[in-house]
């Protein structure tokens, strides 16, 4: 308590509380009285003035109390940057912080919810996830897949991954593995990229960017994320960056040709994508539960969750 108001605040509420005298109560708090008893005087042009000061802070609302008081002296105002500071602080004026502008791209429509992937290779998605190796450096991890087959289509590693680093992995899933309807994502620097936006736009692809600050939207990828970082990034301690893309390529392998999903009836989503087709459902139909598609019947010597030992699509580091 430094000012004089606080000060007559003090006083005041130990008295309505404690039921005391203004003399008593001052003694305690060592408040002068006449200091407790003053009663400041409002100058006559003291509304005026504050009615200037809403029309400067409305036309410059970049401009503090000291750029305030410049612009009333200038317009003959006789007033002192003390005075203008209280009224300032009076009326509660306060310079807004600058905020960078966002650019809202997505919106719930696009989330899994309202846009189910279909088919394989109807929906993917892709975003970032973030580790270190063994010396603090900083590891990016890129992930895409297929929300409907979930196979991890590209799974990449590196200090840096940028737009243009994005494009060539995209170019080289899109070469072998053909042109999605749409691609799922947040509104990262990187996927809304007017470079990303173009190349996309040129092949055919729709965007879906889901909502800002809803991360349940891409739920498929987060999914992904979490067994990614539970079976190898809170595992493997990453000596450097060439260990990790190696253990990247192999994790990716495992997932998708001998760790079977739940989701899946248990079988790999290699082989379950082996099962799919690319045709789109009857229309005004539900997509297909995987879990209760028939599984292709089986030949002779030959097991139906027999996994297959082939290679990955796109290994980190390609």
């Amino acid at each position: 308590m430094v000012s004089p108001t606080r000060r007559r605040e003090a006083v005041q509420r130990l008295q309505t509380q404690l039921g005391t005298s203004q003399r008593r109560t001052c003694r305690a708090l060592q408040q002068p009285r006449s200091t407790q008893r003053y009663r400041p005087k409002t100058q006559s042009d003291e509304p005026a003035l504050v009615r200037r000061m809403h029309e400067l802070v409305r036309q410059r609302p970049r401009f503090g109390y000291r750029r305030i008081t410049d612009l009333l002296r200038a317009d003959g105002w006789r007033v002192n940057r003390k005075r203008i500071w209280r009224l300032w602080k009076q009326e509660g004026f306060k310079v807004p912080q600058k905020q960078r502008k966002k650019r809202r791209l997505g919106h719930s429509d696009n989330g899994i919810a309202r846009h189910r992937p279909q088919h394989k290779d109807h929906v993917w998605a892709w975003d970032f996830i973030h580790d270190r190796d063994e010396r603090g450096r900083a590891l990016k991890w890129f992930g895409l897949i297929d929300e409907y087959t979930r196979e991890c289509l590209a799974l990449e590693v590196d200090r840096s991954i940028k737009a243009a680093d994005v494009l060539d992995i995209l170019s080289q899933v899109i070469l072998i593995r053909g042109v999605p309807d749409h691609i799922r994502s947040d509104n990262g620097p990187e996927f809304i990229a007017a470079a990303i936006r173009d190349f996309l736009a040129t092949a055919g692809v729709k965007t879906l960017y889901v909502a800002p600050g809803a991360p349940w939207e891409n739920g498929y990828q987060e999914s992904f994320f979490s067994r990614l970082r539970d079976e190898l990034l809170n595992v493997e301690l990453f000596a450097d960056l060439r260990e990790a893309k190696a253990l990247a390529a192999r994790w990716q392998n495992d997932y998708n040709h001998r760790r079977p999903h739940s989701a899946l009836r248990s079988l790999t989503p290699a082989a379950f994508g082996q099962m799919c087709t690319t045709q789109d459902p009857e229309p005004g139909a539900l997509p297909p539960d995987p879990r209760l598609l028939p599984l292709r019947p089986k030949t002779e010597g030959q097991d139906r969750e027999r996994v297959h030992h082939g290679q990955t699509l796109i290994a980190p580091g390609t």
